[in-house]
């Protein structure tokens, strides 16, 4: 989550305390090892892996404290716990690519990494295993925080090789709309939808969980639900599913298309990190209201 930014508070003093802790850790050898954003599509790609994402909000939530659009409580963080320490065969856990270099990014998400690492940067060392090697959180974000773009058509491109020719079932936040107006999915064999709540979707997860369970086992399931999709990918691996959560994906790619500088809104759309964040109810699309299979509210 890139929350959104007001340049408040002293960076040079998180910025100092970022600095002591990152070299604190590097040298007890506590640096996790993340793979590029290249190497994590193709493992999803050729092992059909399932997909559980972790970043600033899911640790947030792990240490019991709210975020904008999901309360915390104390089964949400064990959840979170329990598959952020998970080892299981074929899925694979995924964290941000911001523990040894920032240098990529610009200037803002450095910000915003510097001020959550400062505070959080000693949770995310004992949280991970420095022997495991995880996989990039940031396939989800191949475009609004690099300083360069000239990877990102590619990256979008390596990412809906994902679900090409693919019966894929999108469970996402009732305003989130992936794929809504653009061509994300255009590959695919079929569009199927599970509705859920836009806030606080964690409060309705078993119900949500035993929808998505009624689903055929040859279709990928593609999670944008925040911090739920994160457990729920878990869960329906372990259901036999390959499970992705795919988080901003589609909003990245609006961004992209508007050649956007930074997090604005997208029409139609709930954009949870933009400052103007206004979505309608419902949208008069005749395929994407006939693609929708349940709803769960």
């Amino acid at each position: 989550m890139i929350e959104k930014i007001r340049f408040k508070g002293s960076f040079y003093k998180a910025n100092a305390r970022y600095v002591a802790v990152k070299s604190y850790l590097r040298y007890k050898n506590l640096t996790p090892n993340v793979l590029s954003v290249e190497s994590t599509v193709k493992k999803i790609i050729v092992s059909k892996s399932s997909v559980a994402r972790f970043g600033d909000g899911e640790i947030r939530l792990m240490r019991g404290e709210d975020i904008e659009f999901q309360n915390a409580s104390k089964e949400l963080s064990l959840r979170l716990q329990e598959v952020l320490r998970s080892n299981e065969k074929g899925i694979i856990i995924c964290i941000p690519d911001v523990f040894s270099n920032l240098n990529q990014y610009k200037d803002k998400a450095k910000y915003i990494w510097i001020k959550h690492l400062a505070k959080y940067y000693g949770y995310w060392a004992k949280s991970l295993n420095s022997d495991t090697i995880y996989y990039n959180a940031f396939i989800t974000r191949p475009y609004i925080i690099y300083k360069s773009i000239t990877l990102a058509n590619e990256r979008f491109n390596s990412i809906k090789s994902v679900w090409h020719e693919k019966n894929i079932i999108i469970i996402e936040g009732s305003k989130s709309r992936l794929g809504l107006g653009n061509d994300l999915f255009d590959n695919t064999k079929s569009i199927k939808r599970i509705l859920c709540p836009t806030v606080n979707a964690f409060s309705k997860y078993n119900d949500i969980l035993e929808e998505a369970k009624k689903i055929r086992k040859d279709n990928v399931i593609l999670i944008a639900l925040g911090p739920t999709a994160t457990v729920l990918a878990y869960d329906l691996h372990q259901e036999g599913y390959q499970a992705i959560d795919i988080g901003h994906i589609d909003i990245e790619y609006e961004w992209y298309k508007m050649k956007a500088n930074w997090t604005i809104n997208v029409p139609d759309k709930h954009t949870n990190e933009a400052l103007d964040n206004k979505a309608p109810e419902h949208v008069s699309d005749v395929t994407y209201n006939l693609q929708i299979i349940a709803t769960v509210l």
